[in-house]
């Protein structure tokens, strides 16, 4: 797996080099010609082409210039083939000498063994941005409780069933 591990860690290497050169084609080449992106803003593109047309919109428009910079967390073996892959990363500005704190993103990728190698066959990327869960007794949770409560009794809302 070191040699794997190795091989995943140059294509999201390969990845960022591609954003930072702003070619939108080399980013595309890491990604499967089936691949599913789902950016950071809830926007999902099926399929290679439309996401690299994002994003050599982006790369000739508001990211002109832009570095990503981030690093691997994890890579998890899902089979011989196929791995799951976190990692976090930040869109650095031309004007700015490092990026800012909210703009970290965290990435969940998953990766699979193709016969050109190693590409990515889905990405989802979302903001860092921690919140603290309330307590059970505490004021927001017994709002919530007691909102939820007065909406049963009003013939409001209600519980919405698995599917």
């Amino acid at each position: 797996m070191a040699t794997d591990d190795h091989a995943i860690t140059v294509l999201f290497n390969h990845l960022k080099q591609a954003w930072t050169d702003n070619d939108a084609v080399a980013y595309g080449a890491c990604f499967t010609e089936d691949s599913d992106y789902v950016s950071f803003d809830g926007t999902r593109a099926i399929g290679r082409g439309p996401m690299q047309h994002a994003h050599d919109q982006l790369f000739r428009g508001v990211l002109a210039g832009s570095a990503l910079v981030g690093g691997i967390e994890s890579i998890r073996y899902l089979g011989h083939d196929v791995a799951v892959v976190h990692g976090t990363a930040s869109v650095r500005m031309p004007w700015r000498s490092a990026p800012p704190k909210r703009r970290l993103s965290r990435q969940t990728l998953v990766a699979v063994r193709t016969p050109e190698g190693w590409r990515f066959t889905a990405l989802h990327n979302g903001r860092v941005r921690p919140i603290a869960i309330p307590a059970p007794d505490s004021v927001p949770s017994r709002l919530a409780r007691g909102m939820g409560g007065l909406a049963r009794a009003l013939g409001i809302g209600g519980r919405v069933a698995a599917r």
